[in-house]
């Protein structure tokens, strides 16, 4: 930890607290040797952990406690307080802390030993493939060996990158604060320590469930015990005249991002097609590079079939207020070398096109290889797909909703971390359950937004607190039923939220709007 760090509350290991200033469930942030410690007591025993999350940065503190874990405030992120071991979005464990209780007061007596490593599992498949090494892919590798399974481990990269923090790519990344070396999930020398075997520029072309095998581009077949696909989405493209010009880009990978940050650098004018939450994201960050940017899109309020018309306004808002400038209920009908001609008759300079027009599910395989699709893979509760020991995980599986008793497809990069380490447990043989709330969020320049649940369709919005002040919860309805809570200003709402859907609490939800 550096020494930078402010250091708030007590001195944890000098002076200790008394024990009664903990209660059951509650929080209290102190310090011991120079780190920010956070002491938590779960089921009549104190706990203590480092009080930073190991994903951004965020403040422990200011979460929740829900049964043995702290929650993050920014990510959502968790850390148990048994062992600091962590769940997505956080990969990385945060340091426990001995704790003694004596004569009503506790105090820290110094870091504790690390977890010991798993025991190799009962149950478990003879070797594992994965294909795509994204947020499920990555996610779904690391759990396998925290949890001790030992056995052939191989993850095929489509790209020539490492795991990266895709969130990133249109976010701090391309605005320029982000390093370079935050941007891979791991180096390669973990995966190598690990025992992951990493394909990188490898893409299967064929998986046959009978055989149990995978076929690569390069002819190379690959045998499975257990099979996971994690493909991911691939971005739409643009079917205008002047798509293909090499000043037209999408986003979705490491190389996508670097290119039209190399772009960027040379151009004075950009036109971002799309006011998808990537376009917008897009939009922000080559603002903040100094471009002048206009965007484009059909609908007249950004986001509003996603975040309603009141939260669309809100980010049109802040979108202005730093310059960009809004061109809706239009679209492109021909790019060129420097300008961008719209339905309208307008024509846009530009030497730099972005589009952000939505992904697809990367299906192929899985409909060539026979397994159940539809607008997805149809996976059941526990990931597994319509062939016996594959599973799917990420933007390709659809499905089945607790909430609404349906099936669905989330685009979300911490629901895909989520999923991957749940078909990896289930891999394993643990028989898990996938019904974790979806939650992802949004950054528009200094606005940020929480958004958990998930409003398929929404018939009333329903606005508690001043979106104008940036302070602000936000349900969306259907039929008088909460589906889904965003959030502006107001993190450990968002939490609460998440929590209050996991069980099923409709009045604690209800709450959270007074």
């Amino acid at each position: 930890m550096s020494s930078d760090v402010e250091l708030k509350g007590p001195d944890l290991a000098k002076d200790g607290v008394a024990a009664k200033e903990v209660a059951e469930g509650a929080m209290l942030l102190g310090h011991a040797e120079g780190e920010p410690v956070l002491l938590a007591r779960s089921q009549g025993k104190l706990y203590a952990l480092g009080a930073v999350c190991s994903h951004y940065g965020g403040p422990l503190a200011e979460g929740i406690l829900v049964g043995d874990q702290v929650r993050c405030p920014w990510h959502h992120a968790r850390f148990c307080l048994k062992d600091g071991k962590a769940r997505a979005p956080a990969l990385n464990p945060v340091t426990c802390w001995k704790v003694d209780e004596t004569a009503g007061r506790a105090r820290v007596t110094g870091k504790a030993s690390a977890a010991p490593a798993a025991k190799a599992p009962a149950k478990g498949p003879s070797s594992v493939v994965i294909v795509g090494a994204g947020a499920a892919g990555n996610a779904a590798a690391e759990l396998l060996r925290d949890q001790g399974y030992a056995g052939p481990v191989t993850m095929l990269g489509g790209d020539e990158s490492l795991p990266v923090d895709r969130p990133n790519l249109s976010k701090d990344y391309l605005a320029g604060n982000a390093q370079e070396e935050w941007i891979p999930l791991r180096g390669k020398g973990f995966y190598a320590e690990k025992k992951i075997e990493l394909l990188l520029g490898t893409r299967a072309t064929k998986i046959d469930p009978k055989t149990k095998t995978v076929t690569l581009a390069s002819g190379k077949t690959l045998q499975y015990g257990a099979l996971l696909l994690a493909t991911g989405a691939e971005p739409n493209k643009l079917s205008i005249p002047g798509a293909d010009l090499s000043h037209v880009y999408t986003l979705r990978t490491l190389a996508d991002s670097r290119a039209i940050i190399v772009r960027a650098m040379k151009a004075k004018r950009a036109v971002v097609v799309g006011a998808s939450f990537i376009g917008l994201e897009v939009a922000a960050s080559l603002k903040q590079r100094g471009l002048e940017v206009h965007v484009v899109a059909p609908e007249s309020i950004p986001l509003e079939r996603i975040l309603g018309k009141e939260v669309g306004e809100l980010v049109r808002k802040v979108h202005e207020e730093k310059g960009v400038v809004f061109h809706l209920g239009d679209s492109p009908v021909s790019i060129t070398e420097g300008k961008v001609a719209l339905k309208s008759g307008a024509s846009l300079e530009a030497e730099l096109v972005v589009a952000g027009v939505g992904v697809r599910p990367a299906l192929e395989v899985a409909q060539d290889a026979g397994l159940a699709v539809d607008k997805g893979i149809i996976v059941d509760e526990y990931l597994q797909t319509s062939a016996k020991d594959v599973y799917a995980a990420g933007d390709i599986a659809r499905y089945p909703d607790r909430w609404t008793g349906g099936k669905i497809r989330i685009e979300h990069w911490v629901v895909a971390e989520r999923q991957g380490q749940a078909a990896a447990r289930n891999m394993l043989g643990e028989k898990v359950k996938f019904a974790d709330v979806p939650f992802f969020w949004s950054n528009h320049f200094d606005l940020g937004i929480s958004y958990v649940g998930h409003a398929e369709k929404f018939d009333k919005v329903q606005v508690a607190g001043d979106l104008r002040k940036r302070d602000a919860i936000v349900a969306y309805r259907e039929a008088g039923i909460i589906r889904a809570i965003a959030t502006i200003g107001r993190d450990k709402s968002s939490l609460e939220a998440e929590a209050a859907f996991e069980r099923d609490d409709r009045e604690a939800l209800e709450r959270l709007l007074k």
